[in-house]
């Protein structure tokens, strides 16, 4: 049975986020409802699903002895500066790093404002500490061939060093097509990578400015609308059978033909897929 492995400070696994930085990611985030987006344009909430990803896996490492380095985990950018490194601060250019080195090394903690619900029908603002890794971009093209090469790089490098560790996630988040080559053998490239526990899990999360509902977890390609979201659900990993349980738990029709892939997504979904694809199931 493949994607066992238990994840532990002797046998960690890993998260690779690819982040489109290409200048169309400036755009306004779409939204079925028309405001769950909060007017954020699609790179802004993404850098803030981001960052508020790192701080729950930061949470979930934490222990009475201090943090635990069950995972290292990478953030790539790519758009018109080039693929690379997207951490800030103290993790400008380092590629991949342990949790604890995420936790000690904010680039700032931000002070914002959260909603809540004061129990009695009202709503009430709550001041909130907000740490900040990466921050918002978007210029130029969209090198998504090459983000895929430079996957493919760190992480026969990681499992070489990990081979039998739970097999790394990597979440390529786009809103476009790649714009310097067809990037279908790159990631069959990637797909190809395994530890002893499984090949390597690759998620595609196409984003929207669309106001139009996000097709979510599909298990056919048959109701996507062109050749793109086709390309990008063929090149999305089918969902190993515990993360099957947890869709199905969560009400979304699954089957063993369903795969990690969103189209036409919104913050809502963003949201949603971060929780979904970071939940690996043998944490001790």
């Amino acid at each position: 049975m493949p994607y066992t492995a238990e994840i532990s400070r002797t046998n960690p696994s890993c998260f690779l986020f690819l982040i489109d930085q290409s200048g169309s990611m400036q755009e306004p985030f779409g939204s079925a409802d028309g405001a769950a987006a909060g007017g954020k344009t699609k790179a802004e909430g993404l850098a803030d699903a981001i960052n508020r990803l790192l701080q729950n896996l930061v949470i979930k490492c934490a222990k009475s002895d201090g943090i635990r380095d069950y995972y290292h985990v990478g953030v790539i950018g790519y758009g018109g500066k080039g693929v690379g490194p997207a951490f800030g601060g103290a993790l400008k250019d380092k590629d991949m790093v342990p949790v604890s080195e995420i936790a000690n090394n904010p680039m700032r903690v931000e002070q914002r404002v959260k909603k809540t619900d004061d129990g009695a029908g009202g709503i009430i603002e709550q001041k909130i500490k907000f740490p900040v890794w990466f921050d918002a971009m978007g210029e130029g093209g969209t090198p998504m061939c090459t983000a895929f090469i430079t996957a493919n790089k760190l992480l026969t490098k990681w499992i070489s060093e990990h081979p039998n560790c739970f097999p790394p996630i990597v979440i390529n988040i786009s809103d476009g097509e790649s714009s310097d080559m067809d990037p279908y053998q790159a990631a069959c490239d990637l797909l190809s990578l395994a530890s002893t526990d499984g090949e390597v899990l690759l998620f595609n999360l196409h984003l929207s400015s669309s106001k139009e509902k996000a097709i979510e977890y599909p298990s056919s390609d048959e109701n996507l609308p062109d050749d793109h979201s086709k390309l990008l659900y063929s090149m999305s990993s089918l969902l190993p059978e515990y993360m099957q349980k947890m869709l199905s738990q969560e009400g979304l029709p699954v089957t063993y033909y369903t795969r990690g892939f969103v189209f036409n997504a919104d913050l809502v979904s963003v949201i949603r897929f971060l929780d979904i694809g970071t939940r690996p199931a043998n944490l001790r």
